[in-house]
This record gives structure tokens, sequence and C-alpha cells, in this order.
């Protein structure tokens, strides 16, 4: 069964169910049916920076990636929508790069592909490696 991530403004989740305007919210609807029309129509291609390492399974949407920055005390987690942005906490709309996603956690220039780790402690840059060298 095909399922659609839906990234909701927070203001406006937060009017229905009184949840803080600074809180990120997701949203999953799952499309019944199972036939392969309504599946087909519902597909997401990725596109931008991690589109590749998506397309050759090293990334899934709905991933969740991690950073910890000891010295600076700061810590963020984004996760990969379908269509390859991440989607950081405390931000109402997504980032098209893990660079950018990284800048708004830290408000610094940043490389977020050294940066954002998997759950299994893997770079997205060493991810990345990997598929150059497929």
């Amino acid at each position: 069964m095909a399922t659609l991530s839906i990234h909701f403004d927070p203001a406006v989740i937060a009017r229905l169910t009184s949840a803080s305007g600074d809180d990120t919210v997701h949203v999953t609807l799952s499309l019944g049916g199972g036939d392969s029309s309504t599946e087909a129509a519902a597909a997401v291609v990725p596109h931008g920076p991690l589109a590749g390492l998506m397309q050759a399974g090293l990334l899934e949407s709905g991933t969740e990636l991690t950073f910890h920055q000891r010295r600076a005390n700061r810590s963020g987690r984004a996760v990969v929508t379908a269509d390859g942005q991440l989607i950081v906490d405390g931000h109402s709309s997504a980032f098209p790069s893990p660079s950018k996603a990284a800048e708004a956690v830290t408000g610094n220039v940043i490389n977020g592909w050294t940066l954002w780790q998997t759950r299994d402690g893997a770079t997205l840059h060493e991810l990345r490696r990997q598929l150059d060298t497929q």
C-alpha cells in the first residue's frame, strides 16, 4: 500500500489540535484501495542532492537523521521526505539540501553532508562515498 507524507505548517495544525505553534507536526496519509493506478499516481520521485542516495536504496523516505555538537551544545533532528528534502524539527518548511537543513539548526554555514548521521552513525558523506563506489 502506498503512503504519502504531508508536512503542514505548524500554525494550521495548532488550530486543529491546540498544539504549540513551535511544534513540528508530521502527518502520514495512507491511500486505500491498493490498485496500481492509485499507487502510481501517488509515487513521488526524489530530486535534489539526496536523490541519488535514495534511488540507490542507501537512504529512504522517513529516515531520521541527527547530529550533536558537544562543544556548541546543540543537536539537530531531521526526517527525509519522499521527494528528497529534509524536514527539520522546529521549522515549518522542508530544506532542499543537507547543508541548508544544518544551517537552519546551527545558524552557521556548515557542511551538512558531514554533520547529519543515520541511526547507525553513518554520515551522508559516507553514504555518498558508497554510492560513488557502486
